[in-house]
């Protein structure tokens, strides 16, 4: 490209996948990642399609059945006079500024605004408790926070020196040491930087939700994730003028995938619906309400979809995908049975945007997670020799510069240097790569284990549980056997109007035998709710754990397990 304003040569990138989005083959072989030096999202590019633009940019669904919707302009000029007020504030490019919010606009203003000061954002969930966040301001070395109002006790055993702010302070309530947001409603509108934003500046620092550790704290700059997820763009298949709905909490990566970065980089309409408690049936209703064209949503939810009544939907959207955990195909049947649309997976991670996907148009493959995105070589590593193999270790080839990748751990170039050893960014997850090049999800490195000597993907095997009626999730972990070194225990979330019976069990046990071969038959089954993160993947740590307490409690596993044996 020979355009050297950031803003053409990001938009010239960005034309070129949406001119083939449904041609892989061209996508992958033409795309070039735009590389400016110097690039500031917010300003140069959101602010240039924003410019007398009132189309809607973002639309949020209440509970209470309302709606408000907030343009292109609007949310430019908002989060020009937030900026001008941060910086009053003492808020400069460089510091850290913890955001927990909910999906209200002012994570939105926030999030544009801070770009524009170059502050650096450490997204927070607003389900975290006080001493998680004591760690996060910690270990983020935050000096500002932006937290709702009702959440605002949660910080009182924080130490001091932090700026402090509340959205939504109810009128005459008294905050002391907090400041009130809405006095940004009479900043100048106006915003000017006070210097350039180079693309490797930091602009976020996310906590990754911790499945098997201590979360770690990943560094994205100003084109890491804006940038980068010009690959979750073409994922999803987004258009100008669609509907996106993604959901996810805000203060993980994922929000910032589909919920920012991915839809507005395609001038696409942010929808996103609040509630307490997931309803699928309220769900499709406000789906067909806002004109949903495109649709995310992790596992679970899609999980919980097919429990309800998938013809609710009236009109469902061209586009649907998944993501976070790999989606079994029973579920990507029963979709595309009621909505005639083919559910595609992507794989990313909080360290990168989208780096395998199905995309539009393409086959998709049952079980395959599909191919590398345009932007990004994939090699399988073996773990034990590190070279390229046909199944292996997940890892993204640094020597063509991928942008949609991390700049690092924070504070930690130990691990930083370890995940990125010999030109490789390693994921941790295993996959195998079929004849075609398409690629299928085995597990994360440390889920995977053996019994008799045999590899076993818990993945497989929930994926054959799930196909029975009786089951609504499954997660499969390692439980201690004397024979066998260990055997494959399924913990099973039933769904409605089944009882976690010895009946059902011997049931369960029948279908294992029938989809599944002798050496990976699932061997014991406990009737339990799955710990999870508080994004919703699930915590086999936890589960690897009760197994091997359940077997040390006492020589016949846990009162509520079922063995095969025994359900004959």
């Amino acid at each position: 490209m020979t355009t050297t304003d950031p803003a053409e040569e990001f938009r010239a990138a960005r034309d070129f996948l949406l001119a083939h989005r449904e041609d892989y083959d061209t996508a992958y072989a033409g795309f070039r990642w735009p590389r400016p030096e110097r690039f500031n999202w917010a300003l140069d590019w959101f602010d240039a399609i924003a410019r007398g633009n009132h189309r809607t940019a973002l639309r949020i669904a209440e509970e209470d059945g309302s709606h408000a919707e907030h343009s292109f302009a609007e949310l430019a000029h908002r989060s020009d006079q937030v900026a001008n007020w941060l910086r009053a504030r003492g808020v400069r490019a460089g510091d850290r500024v913890l955001v927990m919010l909910g999906n209200q606009k002012e994570l939105w203003e926030t999030a544009l605004a801070a770009m524009k000061l170059r502050a650096v954002v450490v997204p927070t969930t607003t389900l975290l408790n006080a001493a998680e966040l004591a760690d996060r301001i910690d270990r983020g070395a935050v000096r500002h926070v932006i937290a709702r109002a009702q959440d605002h006790a949660r910080f009182d055993a924080v130490p001091g020196g932090l700026t402090r702010i509340a959205v939504g302070r109810p009128a005459g309530a008294v905050f002391p040491g907090w400041l009130d947001y809405e006095d940004s409603l009479t900043a100048p509108a106006q915003y000017l930087p006070d210097g350039p934003t180079l693309a490797d500046d930091p602009l976020l620092l996310y906590f990754t939700s911790g499945t098997t550790s201590r979360p770690k704290l990943v560094r994205h700059t100003h084109a890491s994730y804006p940038v980068g997820h010009l690959s979750t763009m073409y994922w999803i298949g987004l258009r100008p003028g669609d509907v996106h709905l993604n959901i996810s909490s805000p203060g993980w990566a994922k929000h910032a995938w589909s919920s920012l970065f991915a839809p507005w980089n395609a001038e696409a309409t942010v929808f996103v619906q609040n509630y307490t408690r997931f309803d699928a049936g309220r769900l499709m209703t406000e789906m067909d309400r806002a004109g949903v064209t495109t649709f995310c949503a992790p596992p679970t939810v899609w999980r919980m979809l097919i429990q309800a009544d998938l013809g609710l939907l009236r009109t469902p959207p061209r586009e649907a995908v998944a993501a976070g955990e790999p989606l079994n195909p029973e579920v990507i049947d029963a979709v595309r049975r009621s909505w005639g649309v083919t559910v595609r997976d992507g794989f990313g991670q909080t360290e990168t945007t989208v780096q395998i996907a199905n995309t539009p148009g393409a086959e998709v493959t049952p079980g395959s997670m599909g191919r590398p995105s345009p932007g990004f070589t994939i090699a399988l590593l073996d773990p034990a020799t590190g070279c390229p193999a046909d199944e292996g270790e997940i890892s993204v080839d640094l020597s063509a510069a991928p942008v949609g990748v991390m700049a690092g751990y924070e504070e930690d170039p130990e691990r930083t240097a370890e995940a990125m050893a010999d030109g490789y960014y390693r994921t941790g997850d295993l996959a195998v790569r079929g004849p075609d090049g398409r690629l299928t999800y085995i597990g994360r490195g440390d889920d995977v284990f053996k019994s008799s000597d045999y590899k076993i993907s818990p993945f497989e095997l929930e994926s054959a549980l799930l196909s029975h009626e009786a089951v609504a999730e499954a997660g499969v972990v390692p439980a201690p056997d004397a024979l066998r070194l260990s055997v494959p225990k399924a913990y099973v979330v039933l769904a409605e109007g089944w009882e976690p019976t010895r009946d059902t069990a011997k049931l369960l046990f029948a279908h294992s035998r029938t989809e599944l071969p002798p050496y990976k038959r699932v061997r014991r089954i406990e009737f339990a709710a799955l710990p999870k993160t508080i994004s919703g993947k699930i915590r086999r740590v936890e589960l690897r754990a009760a197994a091997a307490a359940a077997a040390a409690e006492r020589g016949d596993g846990a009162v509520a397990e079922y063995r095969e044996e025994d359900c004959v």
